[in-house]
């Protein structure tokens, strides 16, 4: 049997991929921040009463030296997915908040690979924002279409924190890997990852914004600002067959070919939505988001960047290559609304 770690394995993803490995009948160890954590680690403890004596639970903190020693021993495969997800209005301190954990985590992962003798494979979750920073990058690409040959150039540690720590990550563990010849890398890029969540509390950008819809945030209208998308269990399944193909190399985006915007979403979701009058109807026009946007955080900058932008997406190599056929956006709404409902009647918070 073979043994695989997952760091990261109480996040959206991170549960996905540790159901997905079981079923496959891998062993798994997989690290969370705090065994502590009773609402985090629910899932994954369900997930150890289905498959007994296969799953083992380590905590690590990443910014800790060392931290990943004990759970990586005897590993083949390491999957890296721990990095903090926020969206901007979520960002207080960028260095501190995204900056820190996705660089120095990183570090500490790649750092014990090197002394692991037994790791084959690293599988290392980026995102498209390591390939652009603002939409408006895209226009720069060979027929505005996002592919994998870029790497982010604008983003900083004041400019889109999030992004920055991502691409400054994974151009780091490139540069590990090509020093050394024992393992070899991989990276996901994936766009906004929805569907259904089997953790339940996560600080998980996606969950966050989904979250304002489905609470019915912008019922008085939506701005037209469209993300990338992919559904969680299209992304988990993506790092297992870049493991398991021992041809699979390089970056694959995991996106659809076409974006979504926030309209687009209500549509999907309203015939099934238990209060489909909080779901936008129309967008706003874009001259009042202007004028609003910065009460809600948002800076003219990022507006004028991102705000009726659309591009395309060159998704061929997650098809061809690791065989990804994207599931239609009525199931990952669906599902991801679900769940929402299902954990949002358990918590007491709510």
């Amino acid at each position: 049997m073979e043994t695989a770690l997952v760091t990261g394995g109480s996040g959206f993803l991170g549960g996905q991929l540790v159901a997905l490995l079981l079923e496959e009948g891998y062993s798994v160890r997989a690290t969370v921040r705090s065994l502590a954590s009773e609402e985090k680690t629910r899932g994954l403890r369900m997930l150890q009463q289905r498959f007994p004596g296969r799953l083992e639970l380590h905590e690590a903190n990443l910014l800790h030296e060392g931290a990943f020693d004990a759970p990586m021993k005897g590993c083949e495969w390491v999957f890296h997915l721990a990095s903090p997800f926020l969206m901007p209005e979520q960002i207080r301190d960028g260095q501190k908040d995204v900056i820190e954990p996705a660089l120095k985590g990183n570090r500490n992962v790649l750092g014990t690979v090197e002394r692991s003798p037994g790791v084959r494979r690293v599988v290392l979750t980026s995102t498209v924002g390591a390939i652009f920073g603002d939409y408006i990058d895209v226009r720069q690409m060979v027929d505005g279409v996002l592919g994998e040959a870029y790497f982010n150039t604008t983003s900083t540690p004041q400019n889109n924190p999030y992004h920055y720590s991502k691409v400054t990550a994974e151009k780091e563990a490139w540069d590990v890997c090509s020093r050394q010849e024992r393992w070899s890398l991989v990276t996901i890029n994936p766009g906004l990852i929805l569907g259904p969540s089997l953790t339940g509390a996560s600080d998980s950008g996606s969950l966050f914004l989904l979250a304002e819809l489905l609470k019915g945030y912008f019922f008085y209208g939506a701005a037209d600002f469209s993300f990338t998308y992919v559904d969680v269990r299209d992304v988990a399944l993506a790092h297992l067959r870049a493991a398991q193909r021992e041809q699979a190399h390089g970056r694959y985006i995991l996106a659809e070919k076409n974006m979504i915007s926030f309209l687009e979403m209500a549509q999907v979701l309203r015939p099934f939505h238990r209060h489909p009058w909080q779901l936008p109807r129309w967008t706003l026009p874009n001259a009042l988001v202007r004028l609003i946007g910065p009460a809600f955080g948002l800076t003219q900058e990022y507006i004028r960047n991102h705000l009726g932008i659309r591009f395309s997406v060159d998704n061929r190599r997650s098809i061809e290559e690791l065989g990804i056929q994207y599931r239609p956006i009525e199931h990952t709404l669906k599902d991801h609304y679900d769940a929402w409902l299902a954990s949002h009647r358990a918590s007491p918070h709510h």
